[in-house]
């Protein structure tokens, strides 16, 4: 059914003639007549009957009007539900983020972004899943800060910061007062690794094996936090990234700095180009950009 014939239809049905409604809308009394009779005929049954100047709903009439009326509210709060999307000052960003990156990184843009822009929402996502990105699937997620860059082609990605990647020991360790270490020193040490489809464990093998070192996986994490505690503990060393942000967490865990160039990890900000991109994700992705100052380029 016509979305305009169905509103013709309550306005008849409140009263307004033919005459008033066709100078108010700018379609001639005909037009709206031959509307509201296909309406009928689609329904099956008259609608309305004439009174005088006026037509006013047969008993069918008044009882189609009522679900009428929910269903073109239903439709004035969906488009008005889109418009909101539409204004990027009104709208609702989905973000999702690596946990490891929810202690730092994600806390203080979301923060400075809901300073400066308090009527838009942001909804968050905290998902572990590395391999499967969050946008361009079916989980309606617009943005994703990542350490992985994305494989699919559609997906753009953008450095935001670059971590350094720096070995942890305990405090017991022999190399504890070092400050810098060449990974092939690490041969036989007993590493504490992330889980083994993390992006972090994949740049540690590429790391120890560009080294000569085939790391000996000693016990097997699930989170950077729990990773630190077991290094802390003395039980094994592990390759870990330490943002501006970071403090140590553990009394005596020593990050010794390694002599590689590419002891590093980037962490990036990801957005789907298979769809639009409503106004205030592209608000939050400038705002994401501008706030952490970095000038590297889109990458796929």
């Amino acid at each position: 059914m016509d979305v305009r014939t169905l509103r013709w239809f309550q306005q008849v049905a409140d009263g307004t003639t033919l005459t008033e409604l066709g100078d108010v809308e700018g379609v001639a009394q005909s037009g709206i007549s031959r509307a509201l009779d296909r309406l009928e005929r689609e329904v099956g049954t008259p609608l309305l009957r004439r009174s005088g100047r006026t037509l006013r709903p047969t008993r069918a009439g008044l009882a189609f009007r009522r679900h009428v009326d929910a269903a073109v509210h239903e439709l004035d709060d969906g488009l008005a539900a889109v418009q909101q999307l539409l204004d990027p000052e009104a709208g609702t960003v989905s973000l999702a983020f690596q946990p490891s990156l929810g202690t730092w990184l994600v806390p203080g843009l979301v923060s400075d972004f809901r300073a400066a822009h308090p009527r838009v929402g942001v909804e968050l996502l905290s998902r572990q899943e590395e391999l499967v990105p969050a946008v361009g699937g079916h989980e309606a997620v617009e943005l994703e800060f990542t350490t992985r860059p994305p494989e699919d082609p559609t997906i753009r990605w953008r450095v935001l910061v670059r971590e350094p990647l720096l070995l942890a020991v305990g405090p017991g360790h022999r190399w504890a007062g070092r400050g810098h270490l060449d990974l092939a020193e690490a041969a036989g040490e007993p590493f504490v690794a992330t889980h083994p489809r993390s992006h972090l464990w994949e740049v540690t093998l590429r790391l120890c094996r560009d080294a000569g070192v085939e790391p000996q996986v000693a016990l097997v994490c699930q989170d950077l936090p729990t990773t630190r505690a077991f290094v802390a503990a003395g039980l094994g060393v592990a390759v870990l990234p330490v943002p501006d942000a970071w403090t140590p967490t553990h009394e005596g865990l020593t990050m010794l700095h390694l002599d590689d160039a590419r002891a590093y990890r980037d962490v990036g900000i990801a957005w789907s180009t298979g769809q639009p991109m409503l106004p205030s994700a592209r608000l939050f992705l400038e705002h994401a950009v501008r706030r952490t100052g970095q000038d590297a380029p889109d990458r796929r």
